[in-house]
C-alpha cells in the first residue's frame, strides 16, 4: 500500500472530529444556520469523505493518487481546515 499516500491522508482527514467539526461550522455559516438547526457533531467520517468527493469532484479518495486537479483541491481544503483550526 505504498502508493496511496494521498488517499491515506484524505481518509485521516475524515477520521479527524475537529475536520468534522469544522464542516458543521462550515456549513452552519454558509446557510445562515443555527447551532440548533445544525449541531456541532453532525457531520461524520462517511459525510465528511462525501463531502471532500464533492468538492473535488471525484468519486472516491483513491483518485487522489493520479488526478493532479482534485489534488490540488483537497490540499487547499486542508490547507483552509489548518489555517481556521489555528485561528478558531
Amino acid at each position: 500500500m505504498q502508493g496511496n499516500h494521498k488517499a491515506r491522508q484524505a481518509a485521516m482527514l475524515c477520521q479527524d472530529a475537529t475536520f468534522r467539526l469544522y464542516l458543521d461550522r462550515r456549513r452552519r455559516h454558509k446557510f445562515g444556520l443555527t447551532e440548533s438547526q445544525l449541531p456541532d457533531g453532525t457531520h461524520n467520517e462517511r459525510d465528511a469523505r462525501d463531502w471532500i468527493c464533492a468538492a473535488c469532484c471525484i468519486e472516491s479518495r483513491a483518485e487522489l493518487e493520479h488526478n493532479l486537479e482534485a489534488w490540488q483541491t483537497f490540499r487547499a481544503i486542508r490547507n483552509r481546515f489548518n489555517h481556521w483550526r489555528v485561528h478558531r
